[in-house]
């Protein structure tokens, strides 16, 4: 599986995403594992259950894995909040997260070192620590998807609020809020980007 496999997906493909794992709690950590044979690293259906997971990217490269692939994550949920922190302490272990659900609200802690893109069907809210240490590094809703196995892509599909936040890879925690607000009161010029959403991407083969 390359890097390039869950670049394009469109609607209908996610009804083929059925689940390739075991069922998983709906709250907690998990350790993403490679899957050599499988369609996704990992799967999380949560139905109609809140979903509250911090999902552990692996520290090390598996002995099969290929050197261009990336840990493929897949997040469902019907109606319920889904809150997501994507855990990273090995730089070079890159990843790709699809998040769908119909109409939920969906919160994102991305880890810090975070580079690539971000696609989202509704216009996300960021935070400070997000503003402040990860968006010199994101293209955000481009309208042309190049995909670069050595760097990170998600997706996030909702009719719901999307917000998008920091996961700390220096003190492996979520953002200290007081901290980053105040980083971007007196030391931070960046501002809020505008986001313009473009889904032709998905309707690509």
């Amino acid at each position: 599986m390359s890097s390039t496999d869950h670049s394009t997906r469109s609607h209908s493909s996610f009804e083929k995403s059925r689940p390739l794992l075991d069922h998983l709690p709906t709250r907690g950590s998990q350790k993403v594992k490679y899957q050599e044979d499988a369609e996704w690293d990992h799967h999380v259906d949560g139905g109609n259950q809140p979903l509250d997971l911090s999902l552990m990217l692996p520290h090390y490269r598996a002995r099969n894995q290929p050197v261009d692939h990336r840990m493929a994550m897949l997040v469902e949920s019907d109606s319920e909040p889904v809150k997501l922190k994507v855990c990273r302490n090995f730089p070079q272990c890159h990843f790709y997260l699809e998040v769908l659900s119909e109409d939920s609200d969906v919160t994102l802690w991305l880890p810090s070192d975070f580079r690539g893109q971000i696609h989202t069907s509704t216009k996300p809210s960021f935070s400070a620590g997000f503003i402040n240490r990860i968006l010199r590094n994101v293209r955000l809703n481009e309208r042309d998807v190049e995909e670069y196995y050595d760097e990170d892509h998600v997706v996030v599909v909702t009719r719901g609020r999307i917000s998008i936040r920091m996961w700390d890879v220096r003190t492996c925690s979520p953002e200290n809020t007081h901290k980053e607000s105040l980083k971007r009161m007196f030391g931070c010029s960046r501002k809020t980007p505008e986001t313009a959403i473009d889904w032709d991407f998905l309707l690509k083969d």
